[in-house]
């Protein structure tokens, strides 16, 4: 059965979603069309404006409403630490913990050659312009995933920055709290007796 065109491009337009698949897709595009007609007006208006009213911070890359960020702009942080990240939603995630309290830096992904992602496609020009012209940052924390890619994309700034005196440290990682030691992979296991901090 074919559906009606409007309700078809519907369920096309949430497939374009990360992990939604045809079934959820065409089961939001229901939950939709049954919505008040006001909630469904929000909704779209919500849409419209992220599209329209963010922008990327010229300084570290985050997504913002207003060109610097309110971190770049908050004199009160600590101005010798950028905390390095993959993803704009990441500072969100770090800003949740509220015990860091320096700046940031968002790269936009990381180096992946099987998806032709090289140096050029990422926000690594203007952290290294940024570096050059601040004198007061003394540590570049790099928290990239603990993947493959995020591994390659830590050594390759690593690499880098060095060379410019500046400190650069790596996210510790390893077993979770409240984790157990015989469910934890190998890779897992090594990070975290690598990791390891004394007590």
């Amino acid at each position: 059965m074919q559906y009606p065109e409007p309700i078809a491009q519907l369920i096309d337009s949430y497939m374009k979603l990360p992990g939604i698949g045809q079934k959820t897709a065409t089961r939001l595009a229901f939950f939709t069309i049954d919505m008040q007609g006001d909630d469904v007006t929000r909704f779209a208006k919500s849409l419209i404006s992220a599209k329209q009213d963010l922008r990327f911070c010229s300084i570290c890359g985050n997504i913002t409403e207003e060109d610097p960020c309110d971190i770049c702009r908050d004199k009160t942080r600590d101005q010798s630490q950028v905390l390095v990240v993959e993803q704009a939603k990441d500072i969100m995630i770090m800003e949740n913990m509220r015990e860091y309290h320096g700046l940031y830096h968002v790269l936009n992904g990381v180096l992946s050659p099987i998806e032709g992602k090289g140096p050029e496609d990422l926000n690594i020009a203007s952290l290294l312009k940024r570096l050059q012209q601040n004198d007061a940052i003394k540590e570049v924390i790099v928290a990239t995933n603990a993947t493959p890619e995020g591994e390659a994309t830590a050594m390759y700034l690593s690499r880098l920055i060095k060379p410019s005196g500046i400190k650069v440290t790596r996210l510790a990682h390893g077993l979770s709290v409240g984790s157990d030691i015989e469910y934890a992979d190998e890779m897992t296991l090594f990070k975290a007796v690598e990791g390891r901090t004394e007590m």
